[in-house]
């Protein structure tokens, strides 16, 4: 026996319960945004609310700022993005940021002769707790490298490289790449590295590890020891306080 096609009628049907459902399917997606929107309208209105009440503790706490941005964060709005918004005008925290910013590019410019232009965050806190006073805002690792950010994005040549569960901060436009990254890494327990350190620990050739040291040597990111005992060290700057921090000599 011979199957019988699919009628036309059956197909025309079939469409139409498609297309029905798609329409449906439409009709929903377009209801949840506006439900979305409406959500998050209320959420920024209760966020405004919520700034305005605790305004004096958003200003004075580090903590209460980290908390504030973190829920600022969750609906996509960023209290730092205009200077002239109402989250500036309300808190003033456009202000607190572009002062601090102005801090640090002080701080590392005063100790760039040093360090070459790379700091340790938590160097970089101390010496802008030092600067700012007993009496001054309290301002936490978490407002630095917020503040950071924000001079990042004005292009001249702030940058943070992770070292050690920290961060170092980068003060000057050197360019520099995941190698150059690595080594710093490698040279964070005892704030120097060698050539056969860096080739036993990295697997590199003698060529690549030359070419990264010789690179952080001219920018002044790192001193050579030509005498130590072995074969020549280069050494952090940027990472003797943290090492005299340890209880290690430099």
């Amino acid at each position: 026996m011979h199957r019988r096609g699919v009628g036309a009628g059956a197909i025309a049907k079939k469409k139409l319960t498609e297309a029905r459902y798609k329409e449906r399917g439409t009709v929903l997606a377009e209801d949840q945004i506006v439900q979305m929107s409406k959500q998050l309208e209320t959420f920024k209105s209760n966020l405004e609310e919520f700034a305005s009440k605790h305004k004096q503790e958003i200003r004075k706490s580090s903590q209460f700022r980290v908390q504030f941005q973190e829920m600022c964060a969750t609906i996509g709005v960023d209290p730092l993005a205009s200077g002239k918004g109402f989250w500036s005008e309300m808190l003033g925290v456009g202000d607190f940021y572009y002062e601090l910013g102005v801090q640090i590019i002080e701080v590392c410019l005063a100790l760039k002769h040093r360090n070459g232009g790379l700091i340790t965050l938590d160097e970089l806190h101390h010496r802008v707790l030092k600067g700012r006073g007993k009496f001054a805002q309290d301002v936490s690792q978490d407002d630095l490298v917020r503040a950071i950010k924000k001079l990042k994005v004005m292009g001249n040549g702030f940058g943070m490289i992770p070292v050690g569960g920290s961060y170092l901060v980068q003060s000057v436009p050197a360019e520099l790449n995941m190698d150059h990254t690595v080594v710093l890494q490698l040279a964070e327990k005892k704030g120097y590295v060698s050539v056969s350190e860096i080739r036993e620990s990295l697997k590199w050739e003698r060529e690549r590890a030359c070419h990264v040291l010789d690179h952080l040597l001219k920018e002044g990111l790192a001193w050579l020891d030509s005498q130590a005992s072995g074969e020549p060290q280069y050494w952090l700057p940027a990472l003797f306080s943290e090492l005299t921090s340890r209880g290690q000599s430099v």
